[in-house]
Parts: structure tokens; C-alpha cells; sequence
């Protein structure tokens, strides 16, 4: 099946705008659905990707005011990829800022990937100010996860990784994120440059189920990749800028909350040992594992489970809404 016929039909933004939300940044929001509907976010993953217009078609348009933002320097946000206080707790920041600004009371939280760590840091950091959650491919920022990502996934895609290598000077293979880390945020265009392609055909090799050449091939372009690859590069050399253990620790702050989570059993990116680890902890979460899904939510079973997770948390939502009338 296509994602028309999976997804909630396309749908146009009735408000969107730029907040200022301190130095330079001014984030980009939009608001679609209904004006009158139950508030709920969606958190993009990166870091350093953005809101796309699909991403609206996995809320129920008739019961979710839905928020869709792009994060510092991502996206339609200004200044494009801009670094200058850009760190994780600032984006937490950026949130709160935006649910005061729109007059929210309380929202549910979503996201996918790192949008999933930012929507649990969000919450944790802002417990009373959130209804429920829905998350995909689960990640917590951990070392662990980091190290995964940059070191083995190999194993699992021996040929992408050997192209992701190819791409280094033979001397600079040692530590594989310092040097991507390096090279991506080097002015140079003859060093930069080779750098993004290959940091973004590596992700695109690996992210989905089945293999999408058209996706791969399509990676290679720099207009969207170059801010994406620094962001992800320094978000991760940086350890995603929070404390490890961080989320895990706090997470009695929020596991008193409704949680719907999803995770493909091949995501080899977030992979289903920390979703699973999540969910174990928060006793108010219900966990999903897609049997032909890897990290992309834009493959069929991927975006049908993530729809219909998104379902579900309506449903609990409005059930506790009519509970408290």
C-alpha cells in the first residue's frame, strides 16, 4: 500500500510563523487540524533534519491541533544551520517558549529518532505541561547508541561502511566521528563537501527495510545535507550535550503518562533494545515492534504502525478527556 492510503489525507497549515526565541535563532512553527482540537507536537529527527509536510498526515486532523516546529538553524528556521547556541537544553527551551507563545496549557509530545530523545528530554524537563506521548525508533543519547551508530553498524551493512571509511584518508579511520566531525564543519568545499555525501548515502543505505536506490542516489545532494551532517556530527561528538544515563534516570518524572512507541525490528539506527528498555521502565507505555520495518517511518508498515500508534494515543486521550468532564 502507498502512504495515501495510509496516512490521514494532505492537509495545509492554517498558522504558521517564526518565534524569536533568543540570539539570533527564530524557529519556525505551523499549526494544522483543528484550532479547537487537543494540542499535540511533533519533534523532527536529526539532528539537524526538519518538518515535512507528510509529517502532518499521521495526526487525526478533526481531533489534534497539530504543531509542527523545525529546530534551531534546521530547516525553515533562521538562521539556516547555524551553530551559536545550539545545544540540546536550548532546544528543550525553544518548546516551552513555543507552547507559551501559542497559549497551550498542556500538549501531547511525538516524535521519531532523535526527535523521540528531545520529546523524553522535553518532558522530563516539563512533566506538568504533558499529556501523553508517541514515540519512534526510541533513542536516549547514551554512548552506547553513539558508539553504535559510528562503529558497527558494519556489521549488520559491511559495504556501506567500507564506502563511509573510503571517503577518509587511511590515517583518520581511527576514530571515524572526530574525523567526520572534522571534516563536515571544515570551510574548505573540497573538504566538506565529499564528507556530506558520504555521511549521508551511509545513512540513507541504512535506514530503511528495503533497499530505495532512488533515496540513496538522492542523498547526495548538499542543499539540505551540509547543516543536517554538522548538526549530527556535533550533536553526537558532544554527546548529544546531556548527562549519561540522563533520560532513563529521570524518566519516573513522565512513566506516570500515556506512551505509545514504535519500533521496526530491523532498525539497525535506534535499534529496538533501547525502545524495549524504555518501555520496560515506563509503565504507562505500550510498545509495537514492526517485523518488516528498519529506522524510516516512510516505508508502508513503518508509517501504518506509526499512524495507528498516533491513533491509539488519541484514543487514551480522549478517553481521560470524557473520564474528567
Amino acid at each position: 500500500m502507498s502512504l495515501d492510503d495510509l496516512l490521514y489525507p494532505e492537509i495545509e497549515p492554517y498558522d504558521h510563523g517564526l518565534l524569536a526565541v533568543g540570539g539570533p535563532h527564530r524557529i519556525y512553527f505551523e499549526q494544522v487540524g483543528n484550532p479547537e482540537g487537543l494540542p499535540v507536537i511533533f519533534l523532527h529527527g536529526g539532528p539537524g533534519g526538519g518538518a515535512k509536510a507528510v509529517h502532518r498526515r499521521f495526526y487525526d486532523p478533526d481531533f489534534f491541533r497539530i504543531v509542527l516546529i523545525d529546530q534551531r538553524g534546521c530547516g525553515r528556521s533562521t538562521p539556516l544551520g547555524e551553530t551559536l547556541d545550539n545545544d540540546t537544553q536550548a532546544l528543550v527551551g525553544d518548546i516551552e517558549r513555543l507552547r507559551v507563545h501559542l497559549g497551550i496549557d498542556r500538549w501531547a509530545v511525538t516524535g521519531g529518532s532523535w526527535g523521540s530523545c528531545l520529546a523524553l528530554l522535553y518532558g522530563e524537563a516539563h512533566p506538568d505541561r504533558c499529556l501523553g506521548f508517541r514515540l519512534r525508533g526510541t533513542f536516549t543519547g547514551s554512548a552506547s547508541e553513539i558508539d553504535w551508530w559510528w562503529r558497527s553498524i558494519g556489521v549488520l551493512f559491511p559495504e556501506a561502511y567500507e564506502e563511509l571509511l573510503a571517503a577518509l584518508p587511511v590515517a583518520e579511520r581511527g576514530d571515524v566521528l572526530a574525523s567526520y566531525h572534522a571534516r563536515t564543519n571544515d570551510p574548505d568545499p573540497g573538504i566538506h563537501e565529499p564528507a556530506v555525501r558520504a555521511l549521508k548515502r551511509f545513512s540513507a543505505s541504512t535506514s530503511t527495510f528495503r533497499p530505495d536506490r532512488d533515496g540513496i542516489e538522492g542523498a547526495a545532494g548538499l542543499a539540505a545535507a551540509l547543516p543536517l551532517s554538522r548538526f549530527f556530527t556535533r550533536y553526537c561528538a558532544h554527546g548529544f550535550f546531556i548527562e549519561e544515563g540522563q533520560i532513563l534516570r529521570d524518566l519516573p518524572r513522565i512513566s506516570h503518562l500515556p506512551a505509545q512507541m514504535v519500533v521496526g525490528r530491523y532498525d539497525v539506527v535506534t535499534p529496538p533494545t533501547t525502545s524495549w528498555t524504555v518501555h520496560r521502565a515506563w509503565a504507562g507505555s505500550e510498545l509495537e515492534v514492526v517485523v518488516e520495518g528498519n529506522h524510516s517511518d516512510l516505508e508502508p508498515a513503518m508509517a501504518d504502525a506509526v499512524r495507528r500508534a498516533t491513533d491509539r494515543l488519541r484514543d487514551r486521550l480522549r478517553s481521560r478527556q470524557m473520564q474528567d468532564k
